[in-house]
């Protein structure tokens, strides 16, 4: 029997895809990346804000249609949209045979035997275990590239932010035990992976809750002492846990890159007590000063929310200015998603969607000015680059930069002589900029050339 997977959202949902897809498996069944052939179609779904959550409803309907004209026997809905709208997607969507949520996804395979050995259609499969005992981690089929990977340091979340339905959706925050990440990394780095991207909902909140203290620059030690892996990249950072141990690791370890994603989501006293967020418009602009004074070069990606409710023109303004005095290297604008659950749902003064959509686009295009005239700077510079991959028709290899994590950000293109395979480090003298992508030419690539 051939099972095919669709994996929506984030990275650490990535990962559970990852999961199931060992367990999948190890049951004896094939994968299949075509889902016209396959059987079963598991959909790993999100439901953040409301353009992730229409995504998931499209791509089910979307699946559900070759149940009609293909020979799909069975669609799982697993993931955050499952967790979030249970009975809903059972009742809303007769063609999903199953539903499991966050917690229950171990129970892949039960939910696959279950829907295809039944003998009446009219059985169908759901579980909900709790989300907050599920077992972290474990093995998994790597999606990414085989120099790259996602590691998963904890789960849930506990900021509680007025706008975010992630706390109800996946639970209290859970740091994973050190050695199981140690354990991880090396396996990791055994296959070659090159790049290992640390993730979690909040990484510097990692270690908290078993350790009774923020672990994280520990954490990050221990994997560059105990592997060989070159880069280690840090993703979703919160400005009012960046301890100075934290500075110290990443500014003195070489193999830690001098990249941060900080989630800042506004500036305004107002908008940040509105929001929730721990720390005010002084902590924020603190500790963005802290951390370019102490790790010189530091690549600062972060992400801000625009039309939260109340928020004012003179809220917005500071905003801007905030955006233009710091220079960014990166930032995501994304408009305020009004869900279902969380306590903005409720607030009074909800921003009209036509302001929102305004906002966004002025503080978005503020944004491409000040990353064109940065990238204008490092024409005739030279940059590390990870090589991915050789487009055939522009006869040049891509990859990216210390500045570039997977998926969200620019990217490096360049000429060499010779073909250099991917996962390869490659120096390249940067000769002209398009957009958000530098290109050059590679004057070392390691092993290569």
């Amino acid at each position: 029997m051939k099972v095919g997977f669709v994996s929506l959202g984030c990275s650490k949902n990535q990962m559970d895809t990852e999961v199931m897809l060992h367990e999948v498996l190890q049951a004896g069944y094939e994968i299949t990346p075509e889902e016209t052939e396959a059987d079963v179609v598991i959909i790993n779904t999100c439901a953040f804000i409301e353009s992730a959550k229409k995504e998931a409803i499209d791509n089910i309907l979307d699946i559900a249609w070759l149940k009609k004209h293909a020979h799909l026997k069975a669609i799982v809905v697993t993931g955050c949209l499952a967790e979030r709208y249970r009975e809903e997607i059972l009742n809303e969507f007769p063609e999903v045979d199953a539903v499991l949520g966050v917690g229950s996804i171990h129970n892949i395979v039960e939910a696959i035997k279950t829907v295809t050995e039944r003998k009446k259609k009219s059985v169908r499969y759901s579980s909900f275990e709790d989300k907050e005992t599920v077992r972290l981690g474990g093995d998994r089929v790597l999606t990414t590239p085989e120099y790259a990977a996602y590691i998963k340091i904890a789960e849930g979340c506990d900021n509680r932010c007025a706008y975010c339905a992630i706390p109800s959706i996946r639970g209290k925050f859970r740091s994973r035990p050190m050695e199981d990440l140690i354990a991880e990394a090396k396996n990791l780095d055994s296959l070659g992976v090159r790049e290992l991207t640390v993730v979690a909902q909040d990484i510097t909140r990692y270690g908290l809750d078993l350790y009774g203290k923020y672990s994280l620059a520990e954490l990050l030690h221990r994997i560059t002492e105990e592997t060989s892996i070159p880069w280690i990249r840090l993703l979703y950072c919160y400005p009012d846990k960046i301890t100075d141990e934290l500075i110290a690791e990443i500014r003195d370890n070489d193999r830690i890159l001098k990249y941060i994603d900080l989630p800042l989501q506004h500036v305004s006293d107002h908008m940040l007590k509105a929001m929730n967020r721990h720390g005010d418009g002084k902590t924020v602009r603190e500790v963005v000063a802290k951390l370019r004074r102490e790790i010189p070069g530091i690549v600062i990606r972060t992400t801000f929310i625009v039309g939260f409710p109340g928020e004012t023109q003179e809220d917005f303004d500071e905003l801007c200015e905030f955006v233009k005095e710091t220079k960014f290297e990166h930032a995501g604008v994304f408009t305020y998603s009004r869900e279902e659950g969380t306590p903005a749902y409720d607030f009074p003064d909800q921003i009209d969607e036509q302001i929102k959509q305004d906002r966004m686009d002025i503080l978005m295009k503020m944004q491409m000015h000040i990353n064109e005239a940065q990238n204008e700077t490092k024409i005739g510079s030279v940059v590390r680059v990870l090589c991915e991959d050789y487009d055939p028709v522009s006869e040049a290899h891509f990859g990216r930069s210390v500045a570039d994590a997977p998926d969200i950000d620019g990217k490096v293109y360049f000429r060499a002589q010779g073909r250099i395979a991917p996962g390869s480090f490659v120096n390249v003298k940067v000769r002209e900029v398009v957009d958000y992508d530098l290109y050059g030419f590679a004057m070392m690539a390691d092993g290569v050339q």
